[in-house]
Order: C-alpha cells, then structure tokens, then sequence
C-alpha cells in the first residue's frame, strides 16, 4: 500500500475490454456443465431422499437451481456492462478496504471446497489403486492429490483442464450409466425410485424438508452467484445495445438453462445412490455397484472431474482473492498454498456428513452479500458506476478510512437473520441485505459520501457497453514504470 492506490489498479483486476471478451454462448455452457459436475451435489440428494419423494427432491432442486441462476445472471451484469471482477466492484458497497472482508469469506469458503472436491477425488485414486495394487490409504492419496493440484495451479498449466473440459461430456455419459445402474440396484431390492422415501413426511414437516433442499441447493451456489462478474467480464456481449435480455444472453442461457439441468441430474443421481447403497458417498455408491476395470474407469473420471473442478473454480479465485488481500507480499502461487492450507485443515472428510447444514449457514450469509450488491448496482445506481474511482484509493469510495459502515451492517444484519430462519436463509440473506443496505446507503450514508453518479446520472459517463463505453482508459502507466524501475 506504499504506493498510494497502485495496489488497486492491478493488470488482473482491471475492466476487461470487448476485444478481450472471448468467451460466448457455447463456451459459457460448456464451463457451466464443468463446474456443476460437483460431485458434493450426491449429499444434498442423499439426504432430501430420506423426506422427500423424488420427483418432488427434483422440484426443489430445479426451483433453487433456477432462483440462485437468476441471482447469478443479475449480479453477472455488472461484469458484462463494466468488465469489473467481484472483488472491484465490492469497493462500492463495501469500501476500498471493507472489500477485504467479504471477499475473505468468499475465498475461505473456495478452499473449503477446494477441500471437500480433493477429499473425493483422493477417495477415487485410493479405489483405483487398490483395484490395481491393493494399496489402501486414503489419507495419502489425499496429501499427494493436493499438492498435484496446487502444483499445477501455481504454475499456470492448463493442459489439465483442457483434457478436463474434453472430459466433461463423457462424465455426463457415465453419470447416465451410473443413474441406470443405480436405478437398477434399488429396483431389485423391492424399491421403486419414484414413489420410495426411507421416512415419509406431510403437512408443514415436508414443505421445511422440500424448502430445505431448495435452500441447500442455493446455498450450494451462492459463492458463485457473489463472484459471477470475476467470470462474466470475459463473456462477449454487443456493444450499445440497451436491451438486458439480449446484453446478457450468455449468462440467461448458462444459468437458467445448462446449470439446472446439470445440479438437478447429480442430485438426482444421489438420491438413487441412496436408495440403492444407503449412502450418498458417490465413491461408496461405485464400488458397490460396480467392479473391474468399469469400476477403474468411473473412478477415474472422478478425479478428473474433481481437478478440472478444483483449479478453476475453487483454487484460482481464492488464491487471487488472497493475494489481493495480502498485497505484493503474497503473490499467487503464495495464495494458492494459503487456499491448500485451509482446505486441508478444515477436514473435509468430516464435511461431507454436515454439508447440507453447511449449505444453510453458507447460503444465508453469501445470499445476503448478493442482495447488497443487487441494491447498490440496480436500486441507487442504476448500473451507472464511477469506474475510474474504483481505482483510487483516496477516491470517492475510500469512505471512512475505506469501509462503508452501510455495507457491513447490512451484511451483519441479513447474515444474522438468514441463520436464525435456515429454511429460508438464502431468500432471508437475499432480501433482508437488499432492504437493508438500500436504506442505509440512499439516506444515510450517500447523505455523508455524496456519489458522482448519483448526483449526475449521465448515462455517457458512468455506464459501460451499453454506450459503447470500454473503461480501457483507467492510467496504469505509472505503474508500469515503478515496476521497471
């Protein structure tokens, strides 16, 4: 921070331009069918099964699929009009510094998951090794599987996910094998997987379980719907066109469409793993029904799927996220050890158990961080940003000592409450943050910190592609020559 404000005008944290954008429609569906295929996905259909019918485990899951892509699609705007990442834009309803603390959130909650998708792939690799070697240490295979990821994250190699993303339509295939096999197994033990439920439940004690499920799959997700912009920056969109629908068509098709579909199919898949095994583990549900090489081959596709997973979204953003925390003195690869630290420590194999409560508690406090952005960026102003203030440390966002007060206690008070009504917390975290910060930054706080966009809402000045605008001229060249020097 000696540099004044040069920390914040870092090359990856500036706006992307429109001749960066590459990534459309078919290659956004493609991200979306490697993400979801998340295989933590198994516990929360394992666990609605116990309640829920299947058909109506698959209503709650498309409902809270499609609630949480639409969160994802709208706060994904601001990347699509600005090209800002999540931690800039969060210098807005949160303070050039205050920005640290929910990104902090956001990161830590990333190398949980970095955790948990390692722990199942080393589970893979143990399988596959005692198939071939009869080796059984699991704990191991774990240590070795993540620091080949960290390794191959820090150094930038991206052959891994190239293979991965080649990968993902042939999992979905297998994933088909595996629900017909499972299938199968249940319906030989008497089950029928359309009508069976281990303890049946009516009245107000099924719709808590149905909305528990809806909330557990939100939750699932709420990280990304908070830090959609850091991946929607890259996303082509036409320039000056005013229209949000055909602006932000990529995003429409990927998270109301593909991501449901996907979510839906591995809960699905999990809930007839627990129907036929009594366990939601996916590698448990495998090594049950299958056997020889299919079994390796399955196995396999796991720990590809976990990889392609883990490295780009799970460990990238928390080790950028980190390293934006720290400053110069952590670099990247520093932030990924950091992320591999965490998720280790935080014992993932003692998460899987609890991660539908986790969901809970996760989706109610992130779901409020998306309801602050949703009212700072639509409610007061109106997708009219001052971009190049972002950047300065002493600007117009440097607020008190660089927190907006409104932000956080908004935060505080939609998280407190989502936790206190879990059956709704997502829906609770979301609106209560939007009342909330709307509130206490229109009348109170922007009274305090006048905002140049809200005094003057010219559309020329303060909105992005929609008038053409490429925010491609914020001045990085002093920066440029102290690092020279």
């Amino acid at each position: 921070m000696a540099n004044g404000g040069d920390y914040l005008k870092s090359p990856d944290l500036l706006p992307v331009t429109h001749q960066k954008r590459s990534i459309g429609t078919f290659g956004f569906a493609v991200i979306w069918i490697g993400m979801a295929i998340v295989l933590a996905a198994f516990a929360i259909g394992g666990s609605a099964i116990m309640t829920l019918s299947l058909p109506m485990v698959i209503l709650a899951t498309v409902i809270g699929s499609v609630l949480i892509g639409v969160f994802m699609t709208l706060i994904g705007d601001i990347g699509i009009e600005h090209g800002l990442s999540f931690p800039v834009y969060m210098r807005a309803p949160f303070g050039t510094i205050g920005t640290h603390i929910p990104s902090l959130v956001r990161g830590v909650t990333a190398a949980c998951w970095f955790g948990l998708n390692t722990y199942f792939g080393a589970m893979a690799i143990n399988g596959i090794l005692n198939l071939l070697f009869d080796f059984n240490n699991w704990f191991l295979c774990f240590l070795v599987f993540a620091a080949l990821q960290l390794i191959n994250t820090s150094l930038g190699i991206k052959s891994i996910e190239r293979f991965a993303d080649f990968a993902a339509p042939v999992i979905i295939l297998i994933s088909c094998w595996m629900y017909i096999t499972l299938a199968d197994h249940a319906t030989a033990q008497g089950k029928n997987v359309w009508t069976w439920i281990e303890s049946p439940t009516t009245g107000m004690a099924a719709f808590t379980a149905f909305m528990v499920v809806m909330m557990a799959n939100m939750g699932f997700w709420a990280t990304l719907a908070a830090d959609m912009p850091t991946l929607s920056r890259f996303f082509k969109a036409p320039k000056n066109e005013r229209n949000w629908f055909k602006r932000n068509k990529t995003q429409l098709i990927g998270s109301l469409i593909v991501m449901p579909i996907t979510n839906t199919f591995m809960v699905t898949i999990g809930a007839v793993a627990y129907m036929a095994v009594a366990s939601a583990d996916p590698i448990n549900a495998l090594q049950q029904s299958a056997s020889g090489i299919v079994l390796g081959v399955l196995l396999l596709m796991i720990v590809l799927a976990q990889w392609s997973t883990n490295t780009s979204a799970n460990v990238i953003p928390a080790a950028t996220i980190f390293s934006n925390i720290g400053g110069p003195k952590v670099p990247f690869w520093a932030g990924v050890i950091i992320a591999g630290v965490i998720g280790i420590v935080v014992q993932p194999w003692s998460l899987f158990g609890v991660l539908v409560d986790a969901l809970l508690i996760i989706g109610g406090i992130l779901t409020a961080i998306v309801g602050i952005l949703f009212a700072d960026y639509y409610l007061i102003r109106k997708r009219r940003v001052n971009v190049k203030e972002l950047y300065e440390l002493d600007g117009q966002y440097k607020y008190m000592n660089g927190f907006n007060v409104a932000g956080l206690i908004a935060w505080v008070i939609g998280g407190a409450l989502a936790n206190m009504f879990p059956t709704y917390s997502s829906l609770v975290g979301f609106f209560v943050g939007a009342i909330v910060y709307y509130v206490l930054a229109k009348y109170w706080w922007f009274k305090k910190y006048p905002q140049a966009e809200l005094n003057n809402p010219s559309d020329a000045e303060y909105l992005g592609i929609t008038v053409g605008h490429d925010w491609d001229d914020i001045d990085v060249q002093e920066i440029e020559e102290k690092k020279a020097e």
